[in-house]
């Protein structure tokens, strides 16, 4: 049971060096804690956001399969925790950002792609001053194309906002950074990764994406 009561600082730190053996450890752990106690809501969040950082981790990475495995299982937990608190906001969050992380086709698009638009509004809706939910509800207008009502520039007001709520948020500036890259910002682009850099030094993906973006 050792894994699962690491910090969450733990569970982000090997997010952000990209260990995928660490994250899949924590997230046994935790996801095994959370099925003893299906009505404890704390477990099921632990599982749902391990689950969600392996996923991230397995993405970047280019592991769509894995990617789709593990936010499967998280997509469990998450469902118990809105069960148990409907009026959560965290808990659409997660359960939206795992409905996304699920998507790897044109198949599972349309099976999760609705389900994970509907999941991270409600969360906004619930919890409107929460930086969180807005990068995550970004995350999702991100990939989603802009006929359907996303696309980049829907997402760059998320991400926007989801700093104005906190300007301390280093995911809100790493995503912004992909947004505005996507729209031929690269100057923009390379501003709001140092600033992941400068609020998180370990974190890798967005080291990775600076070195690749132009200066220009």
């Amino acid at each position: 049971m050792a894994g699962f009561f690491a910090a969450p600082g733990a569970m982000e730190a090997a997010r952000d060096r990209q260990d995928r053996p660490a994250l899949e450890k924590i997230v046994n752990d935790s996801c095994g804690a959370s099925s003893n106690s299906p009505n404890d809501f704390e477990r099921q969040i632990r599982c749902a956001l391990a689950s969600s950082y392996l996923a991230e981790v397995d993405q970047e990475q280019r592991d769509k399969k894995n990617a789709q495995q593990a936010a499967q299982r998280g997509i469990q937990a998450a469902s118990r925790a809105v069960a148990l608190k409907a009026e959560s906001g965290e808990a659409y969050r997660l359960l939206g950002m795992l409905y996304g992380q699920s998507v790897i086709d044109l198949v599972s698009g349309l099976s999760y792609g609705p389900r994970a638009k509907d999941a991270l509004n409600k969360a906004v809706s619930l919890a409107p001053r929460s930086s969180s939910v807005y990068v995550a509800r970004g995350v999702g207008n991100y990939y989603l194309p802009a006929q359907l009502g996303g696309g980049a520039e829907t997402a760059i007001a998320d991400f926007r906002k989801a700093i104005e709520l906190d300007a301390g948020n280093a995911d809100a500036y790493l995503w912004l950074g992909l947004a505005l890259r996507k729209e031929n910002k690269d100057a923009e682009a390379r501003r709001a990764f140092s600033k992941t850099l400068e609020l998180e030094p370990g974190r890798a993906w967005a080291r990775q994406q600076l070195d690749k973006t132009p200066p220009k």
